[in-house]
């Protein structure tokens, strides 16, 4: 099984990202997509995050849906701050008759060169980008790479920090949720203050 893993913080999962997973599953050879719930990105303030089971619990229910998506808490017994080298060794162990590739949005690519470990993550996975409107150059070792595989998906500009500072500022965000994350948010207090 080729499964395509989709890391983030998802403070909270919105409509983008299940845009983007549900356009890849669908339109590439990735039998599923496990959206991988981050405990703690190494280039993000932890401060900022609602706890772990708050993350994943809104990845679970946003996924209902989706037979071809699941949530991923793999990272959550790794140790911290995460870095994809490490959870990839630690989930190709943990399943070996799987594929893992990895899903990252352009801009992400522009910066791969400077992951820890990011040669040893290409002999070893496919990666899958998806567009992002950026600025900037992505590196030209990248052009043509055999592992590297540019998908045609749509061009989703939707970003957590922007709905918590809206459901902060008291300004509907409904349209940008899955509902059952939306009620589970309200009913939460969540980015209130």
């Amino acid at each position: 099984m080729n499964v395509g893993l989709y890391f983030g913080s998802f403070n909270p999962i919105h409509i983008g990202h299940l845009i983007i997973a549900n356009h890849l599953v669908e339109h590439s050879d990735l039998d599923q997509i496990w959206l991988v719930v981050t405990p703690h990105n190494p280039h993000k303030k932890k401060n900022s995050l609602l706890d772990n089971h708050h993350r994943l619990a809104m990845v679970n229910i946003a996924v209902e849906e989706y037979p071809k998506i699941k949530s991923s808490n793999i990272e959550f017994d790794l140790p911290q701050p995460s870095y994809t080298v490490n959870t990839l060794a630690h989930i190709t162990e943990k399943y070996p008759d799987y594929d893992f590739s990895l899903i990252m949005g352009e801009d992400n690519l522009k910066s791969f060169h400077k992951w820890k470990n990011y040669r040893t993550i290409l002999e070893g996975h496919d990666i899958y980008v998806y567009p992002r409107i950026s600025k900037g150059h992505i590196e030209s070792q990248f052009d043509n790479h055999p592992r590297i595989h540019k998908v045609d998906a749509p061009i989703v500009e939707i970003s957590s920090t922007f709905i918590r500072n809206s459901i902060k500022d008291k300004i509907n965000v409904l349209p940008l949720l899955p509902f059952n994350v939306w009620q589970y948010i309200d009913q939460m207090n969540f980015y209130k203050k």
